[in-house]
């Protein structure tokens, strides 16, 4: 059954794929990062060819339906025309209830160049690592996907399910494996990349993310969680009481409303800089909103306290001057009675060069980013390696 929060209805999808204009200069894929053409798939879907559509969306986009469930509103939907007379089209929706409704294996096949006797590695199995496996294995590659932990998706399952199911990634991926050409290995950390071309391998992509939290760098830190811990076990920090969310981005958007879901009574979100500077979509916005999440903007956390039954968050108020942030002198209050605080300002990952045949692509390379961006990566460093190889 096609669940109905997260797809667009027959009607609905009809009604959609209606209010294109069927741009000849094809705005939506040139602001798509991986060159996915919304212009063609909506065209063969308004003339019944759902065959068709899924064929051009899949032919370069090997995570469809994942973009199409959590892709920001910055690229194609920015892009189209229609906003210009009303509203954009919902064209990352679009694509995700073809591939629901539509997507066969037949359908989604892609022409791939024969096995050309070479191996290559690819460590991490998030967007970046899996758009690399797809890429190269269409170009005749034998590829091995190391994965540090027992499913693959990456960051991706930091994504509460409400918003994106697991069924979804591993959709996705099941249209990508390919037995003959792709070996996945779960639960199997690699610490050095390139001791793998002592192993055999002629190659290796390193799509790692960034498995970091950032550090608040302030007194009483400890007393908070990371988002990568919250998020991957919220269940371990369910709380009837308040919590408190650090940081004003898509992350911390997931966090203030997985404490929601698991049982807080309040959630306050504590964002440096005004809701307009927020990093986040109009949807996530709106999500915010209806939840009930207290926005506390223009302030900063200088400090963090504990009596061991309650958490107390030392705040300072800011305000530009001139473009520039700064604290507000003697603003600092102290707002105790937190059960919970959640760190969300982002994540790193050592940056390291590229190497003679080792290539590192998505987040560990160019820093966070969205699916499409790292799908976009990943592509890139597939076929960057390929001319390495294959001159």
């Amino acid at each position: 059954m096609i669940n109905k929060n997260l797809y667009l209805t027959r009607a609905q999808l009809i009604s959609e794929l209606g209010r294109c204009l069927g741009c000849k200069t094809k705005p939506c894929m040139n602001a798509c990062p991986v060159n996915c053409n919304p212009q063609e798939f909506i065209a063969k879907a308004k003339d019944n060819d759902f065959a068709g559509a899924v064929e051009t969306i899949t032919r370069n986009n090997p995570m469809g339906q994942t973009c199409g469930l959590i892709c920001p509103d910055k690229f194609c939907m920015q892009a189209c025309t229609r906003s210009n007379i009303d509203f954009p089209i919902n064209i990352p929706r679009v694509q995700a209830t073809i591939l629901e409704r539509y997507r066969t294996a037949e359908a989604a096949a892609h022409p791939k160049l024969p096995a050309n006797g070479k191996k290559v590695a690819v460590i991490g199995a998030g967007p970046a690592g899996i758009a690399a496996t797809a890429e190269l294995s269409k170009l005749g590659y034998q590829i091995t996907l190391f994965e540090g932990f027992e499913k693959i998706g990456g960051a991706l399952n930091l994504i509460p399910d409400n918003r994106l199911p697991f069924e979804v990634i591993a959709k996705d991926w099941n249209f990508v494996d390919d037995p003959e050409m792709i070996e996945l290995r779960l639960n199997t950390q690699i610490d050095t990349p390139a001791s793998l071309l002592n192993e055999g391998y002629d190659g290796v992509i390193v799509a790692t993310g960034e498995p970091n939290s950032i550090d608040l760098g302030i007194e009483g830190e400890e007393y908070a969680v990371s988002y990568l811990d919250y998020l991957r076990r919220p269940e371990q920090y369910a709380t009837t009481g308040s919590v408190a969310v650090i940081g004003g981005g898509a992350v911390a958007t997931d966090c203030a409303l997985t404490a929601f879901d698991f049982g807080a009574e309040n959630v306050e979100m504590f964002v440096r800089r005004r809701v307009s500077d927020m990093r986040i979509t109009n949807e996530e916005r709106k999500s915010l909103l209806d939840a009930g999440v207290d926005l506390t903007t223009m302030t900063r956390v200088k400090k963090i306290g504990s009596d061991g039954n309650y958490i107390t968050l030392y705040t300072g108020k800011n305000r530009f001057n001139q473009g520039k942030l700064e604290e507000i002198p003697d603003t600092t209050i102290a707002r105790p009675g937190f059960s919970l605080v959640i760190k969300a300002i982002g994540s790193t990952a050592p940056r390291q060069p590229d190497e003679d045949r080792v290539i590192y692509a998505g987040d560990c390379k160019h820093g966070g980013s969205t699916i499409v961006e790292a799908l976009a990566s990943g592509k890139e460093a597939a076929c960057y390696l390929d001319e390495k190889l294959i001159p």
